[in-house]
Order: structure tokens, then C-alpha cells, then sequence
């Protein structure tokens, strides 16, 4: 049996007491953690990424217009009424923050990283984003340009990661393991 981290420990804990005081059913925890393992969160975003890789008009159609491209997958959860996609080529790498507070498109992305609520990361990926990058394993050539696009209660933005030559011979499944929610961050490639 594999060893549970603290909050892991003190999540079931909590889960539990809630139970067993009626504040809370078990399968409305099911219910939570299903909805944000399948119904919203980083395989949304994948599987927006992984038709543009496959579909030129969708990518198209994508990057001309994120909402619009996106209604067809009838995702549910908030925060991507408008949706900006931005695409990373061998020229451009684009990151996403919001320097604000942490607007970020959770129906596509699933719930926020931590460090992308941070208060450093907010303001230093604007200030240095070639440092930031660097540390989250992304070290650019110096012919490479950044661009930094700041969400907002009114804009949410993701990236289009550039498709790995390999991905087309790949099935779906194996496209779809390969598209992270750092790299539609842009923190990863």
C-alpha cells in the first residue's frame, strides 16, 4: 500500500467527519471528483488541442475564434464565455497569467495549479518570463519571442502547443496523454 500525503490524510479525514455528521453524501464526493475528472477540466483542453493538431479548418476556426470553436464539445463549468487561443510556433511561445488575481479557463483546464495563483508567478512571468520558463523546465533560443497574454473576468486565454512530429502516428489516446494542462498554460511544451 502506497503511503498518503498529509493532505491526502487530512482530506479523508474531513471527507469522513462531514459524512458522518450529514453535511455531506458520499456520492455527492463521487460526484465532485467525477465531474472535474471527466466532465471538466485538462482533457476538455486536450481534446480541443488534439482536433486542431488533426483538423487544419478546426485549428483554423480555433484560433480565429476559441468560443465559437469550442461549442460543439458542449463542455460545462465556467470562466470560457470568451476564449482566446493563442498558438505556439518555432518563432513564438506563448504563457498565460492572470496578473490580477487567477481567472483561468477551468471548463477547458480543470482546476487552477497553485503556483498559477501565486503571487510571484503573477508578476514575475510578466517582468522575466524567460526566467520563469526557464524554471518550469522551458529554456528558450534567444530568437524565440515571448508573448505574455493576461486573462481577465472578460478574457480567458489558452495555448495551442505545437503538435510533436511524432504525434502524427500516434492514435488518439496517445495524442491526447501527450497534451498537458502546462503546456496549454504554456509553461510546457
Amino acid at each position: 500500500m502506497s503511503e498518503l500525503k498529509p493532505q491526502a490524510i487530512r482530506a479523508e479525514a474531513l471527507e469522513s467527519l462531514l459524512i458522518e455528521q450529514n453535511h455531506l453524501t458520499a456520492e455527492a464526493v463521487d460526484e465532485v471528483i467525477i465531474r472535474y475528472n471527466e466532465r471538466v477540466g485538462p482533457m476538455n483542453g486536450a481534446r480541443v488541442v488534439a482536433k486542431a493538431w488533426a483538423d487544419p479548418d478546426y485549428k483554423a476556426c480555433l484560433l480565429e475564434d476559441g468560443t465559437k470553436a469550442i461549442e460543439e464539445f458542449e463542455f460545462e463549468g465556467g470562466e470560457i464565455d470568451k476564449l482566446v487561443v493563442v498558438e505556439n510556433t518555432a518563432t513564438v511561445h506563448n504563457v498565460v497569467v492572470c496578473t490580477l488575481c487567477s481567472c483561468y479557463p477551468w471548463g477547458l483546464l480543470g482546476l487552477p495549479p497553485r503556483w498559477y495563483k501565486d503571487p510571484a508567478y503573477r508578476s514575475r512571468i510578466v517582468r522575466e518570463p524567460r526566467a520563469v520558463l526557464a524554471e518550469f523546465g522551458v529554456v528558450l533560443d534567444d530568437d524565440v519571442e515571448v508573448k505574455v497574454w493576461d486573462s481577465s473576468a472578460e478574457v480567458r486565454y489558452m495555448v495551442l502547443p505545437m503538435r510533436p512530429d511524432a504525434a502524427a502516428a500516434m492514435d488518439e489516446r496517445a495524442v491526447l496523454e501527450l497534451i498537458t494542462r502546462d503546456a496549454m498554460i504554456g509553461v510546457a511544451r
